[in-house]
């Protein structure tokens, strides 16, 4: 009775619309006590997302939010913007999150092709733009990583090793003809088995893996 002499589903209803019969309670719970990344390693940062539940977390590690025109989630957002503006806030900021979520949809979507768009987009317009807009810089590093694979054939997430990058400009280094893809990522033989600890090796400089 209380959803149905709602006024929004009485004016549904006038309208030939379908009516709200439930409420779905997503989310709830008791708000972890992390410690913010800004005062952890005493540094300033932003986050860049087209989803709300990534900017929150941006918010809650003690990161600014950023936000960008014309970035939608999906495979017509902004890849250029985020980039540029990834690296214009560096000039007050120690670090910056760029999350991008185009791939992770086209594999909820199934659509193999739209998947490999998403990448081939995220490799050319953000990794290029951020590495063209970098280049005046001596030492800087940059950590590359989805946070879970989303399967084209299960159409969800799965509970496998995900393939991940730290390049630093200050010490490069040349890994060959080996791509970035689980195949190859699993041929060097570096596993993350604390994967949250590789923001250590981020900010820090040293790794936190170990070697198989």
């Amino acid at each position: 009775p209380i959803l149905a002499n709602h006024p929004v589903n009485q004016k549904r209803q006038a309208e030939g619309q379908r009516q709200a019969t439930t409420i779905w309670l997503w989310g709830q719970g008791r708000a972890p006590q992390l410690p913010p990344l800004t005062k952890r390693f005493g540094i300033r940062g932003g986050v860049i997302s087209a989803v709300d539940i990534i900017h929150g977390l941006g918010v809650y590690a003690g990161l600014e939010r950023i936000d960008v025109p014309g970035i939608t989630g999906f495979l017509d957002t902004n890849y250029v913007g985020k980039g540029e503006y990834g690296v214009r806030s560096l000039e007050k900021n120690d670090l910056v999150f760029i999350h991008v979520e185009a791939a992770d949809e086209a594999g909820h979507m199934g659509d193999v092709e739209k998947k490999i768009q998403a990448l081939e987009d995220f490799d050319e317009k953000v990794v290029g733009t951020v590495l063209k807009g970098m280049a005046h810089r001596r030492d800087y590093r940059i950590l590359l990583m989805p946070d879970h694979p989303t399967a084209i054939a299960l159409k969800t997430h799965v509970a496998e090793p995900v393939p991940f990058v730290l390049f630093s400009a200050g010490a490069p280094q040349d890994n060959g003809k080996l791509g970035y893809n689980e195949e190859d990522a699993l041929k060097t033989g570096i596993v993350a088995k604390q994967a949250y600890r590789l923001i250590e090796a981020l900010i820090e400089g040293r790794p936190t893996w170990t070697e198989i």
